[in-house]
């Protein structure tokens, strides 16, 4: 490793002595348990409760984010070795994108956003060749098993709704709206990473949260929802402890994917992210022994031979080596013997003969 690179920890786990399949494990396992904790807690508030305040429960969450950077980490802006237009800038893609996706529900049902949101990793990766600082290529494999996965986790997402899609000009405009700034949030942050190798997972989510308040403020008081919520969660504050509880498990999931995108890139992180819809989904079926139909079959085959072409080593051209080139001056002069002495010594005297 680098001398000017810091060494990256997740929890106090050293991930830059580890082997790179310790370090997709780790960060892995503490993307999935945030993230299924996250979706045990948002089905209990939005579908038990029908409490669908987006704007506030992010608001809520991004406060608890900041008290444990502070508190747990010790983290503040005198340690940021980033300007704050970096953060700027992440932090309105990621608040425009989770605006439009709230909004696309009110002409999408949810089939169809499901659709739209599993195409996400292919604009990723189209957008990882634009970014300033990064410009990212990736080979035609990396390509074929985004699209392996997209298929499959749809089929796989799909056999299991009630309805089918529905579509809405508005509402595909909105969500394509949306993926294209999903597409430029996984880029920036890889791009500030590459940029400085001194970033750290804290000091992105800190500052990025900090800089995204304003919006979420402004977006609560637009939409009218800050007027709404207040009182409904007053009227249940045990609401709080549930969004308290999923905020410190949510925690957990994104240093974890952070740590992946710090790791090993943006599209790679958003093929893990992608494929924990369904990972979740499966889970269930076991747990309720629900009954898999051909098409949930169809679906989990495909996202296998995606995890199988993205197992496979890369069969790089052997690079040339360098050939080593001598200067002139170290040049070794032939040895000169009689011989040779009088070889020269004629050819000279034979250029100042005369002609005639």
């Amino acid at each position: 490793m680098k001398n000017d690179e810091q060494a990256l920890f997740l929890f106090g786990i050293s991930l830059s002595t580890r082997p790179r399949w310790q370090q997709f494990l780790l960060c892995s396992s503490g993307f999935f348990f945030g993230y299924l904790v996250n979706g045990v807690c948002e089905e209990y508030v939005y579908n038990r409760l029908q409490f669908s305040y987006g704007w506030y429960f992010t608001f809520v969450q991004g406060m608890v984010y900041v008290a444990l950077i502070h508190f747990l980490n010790g983290f503040t802006p005198k340690q940021m070795v980033n300007p704050w237009k970096d953060y700027v800038k992440l932090s309105t893609v990621l608040m425009g994108s989770h605006g439009l996706t709230k909004g696309s529900l009110a002409f999408l049902n949810y089939p169809a956003q499901i659709m739209f949101k599993s195409a996400k990793v292919l604009p990723v990766m189209i957008m990882g060749a634009f970014v300033p600082g990064l410009r990212r290529k990736y080979p035609p494999h990396e390509y074929i098993s985004a699209v392996l996965l997209v298929a499959g986790l749809i089929l796989f997402t799909l056999a299991d709704a009630q309805t089918s899609p529905n579509f809405s000009v508005i509402g595909v405009l909105m969500i394509s709206g949306a993926l294209i700034m999903d597409s430029f949030v996984g880029n920036y942050q890889e791009a500030i990473f590459k940029s400085n190798p001194n970033t750290t997972q804290m000091e992105m989510l800190y500052c990025s949260t900090i800089v995204g308040f304003p919006i979420l403020f402004v977006a609560m008081i637009v939409t009218g929802e800050l007027r709404i919520a207040w009182p409904a969660c007053a009227q249940h504050p045990y609401v709080y402890g549930v969004l308290v509880f999923e905020a410190c498990a949510t925690f957990v999931g994104q240093v974890s994917v952070l740590s992946l995108v710090a790791i090993f890139g943006a599209a790679t992180t958003t093929m893990i992210t992608t494929a924990r819809k369904a990972v979740t989904l499966l889970l269930s079926y076991i747990i309720f022994t629900k009954p898999l139909t051909e098409q949930h079959g169809t679906g989990l085959l495909l996202m296998a031979m995606c995890i199988i072409m993205k197992m496979l080593p890369e069969n790089k051209p052997p690079q040339p080596r360098p050939q080593k080139t001598i200067p002139l001056q170290q040049t070794e002069k032939p040895r000169e013997t009689e011989d040779n002495r009088f070889q020269i010594g004629t050819e000279v005297e034979e250029e100042k003969r005369p002609l005639v």
